[in-house]
């Protein structure tokens, strides 16, 4: 790896479970069943513990743009850690370049809409976001439990949609290969239609993070 704040497709798919979804037009893999139920029923308890509304870097006038509720999770919690530990040993990514760790919870009607992860350069708030450790290199997300109906995350561009299934990691490098930030990882977390979604989002960065 070239940057202790990414990771390589060869480095991923060498856990056996990691699956790639086949295009050229970005670098996006799923594994099912990456977290036991039980670690998921902890980490939803601690989102619902200290949720609180979502909010988005640069607002855009659409104030159900994101309508979900969010949740730092403390890395001295020992579910967080056992995370944390989970996956280092899939990315290999320096710990350093980490985010802390982001729960999110949608109730029925609640989504996000197409948005990328990474921020925009001309964005009113991207110094403030990235003058210290830099933009968003990877994103790895993880569903912690089964949705009745709805939910699901919806990547427009190469129209690929991944279902909410307890333990089930979805990860994307949120640039090209030549190092530009990749559009086509617009992706959409639909409505929820029956039930109550968890997610966990971890995020990477080019340098480390303070």
């Amino acid at each position: 790896m070239t940057n202790p704040g990414e990771t390589t497709v060869e480095h991923l798919m060498a856990n056996g479970n990691m699956r790639r979804v086949p295009s050229e037009r970005l670098v996006l893999l799923d594994h099912p069943d990456f977290l036991p139920a039980d670690l998921c029923t902890d980490l939803i308890a601690l989102i619902d513990k200290d949720r609180r509304p979502s909010t988005i870097a640069d607002a855009n006038g659409d104030n159900y743009f994101r309508t979900s509720e969010t949740c730092d999770l403390s890395p001295d919690e020992p579910a967080v850690k056992h995370l944390e530990k989970r996956l280092f040993a899939l990315n290999g990514i320096d710990p350093a370049h980490g985010e802390p760790v982001q729960g999110q919870r949608y109730a029925v009607g609640q989504e996000f809409k197409g948005h990328t992860d990474f921020f925009e350069p001309n964005g009113p708030d991207f110094d403030k976001f990235c003058s210290v450790a830099g933009n968003r290199t990877w994103t790895f997300m993880i569903y912690l439990n089964d949705v009745e109906a709805g939910g699901g995350t919806r990547f427009k561009v190469i129209k690929k949609t991944f279902q909410p299934e307890t333990g089930k990691l979805v990860c994307w490098d949120n640039h090209r290969a030549d190092g530009s930030l990749n559009t086509a990882t617009l992706h959409h977390g639909m409505k929820v239609r029956k039930g109550v979604k968890y997610v966990i989002t971890k995020w990477y960065r080019e340098k480390p993070w303070g």
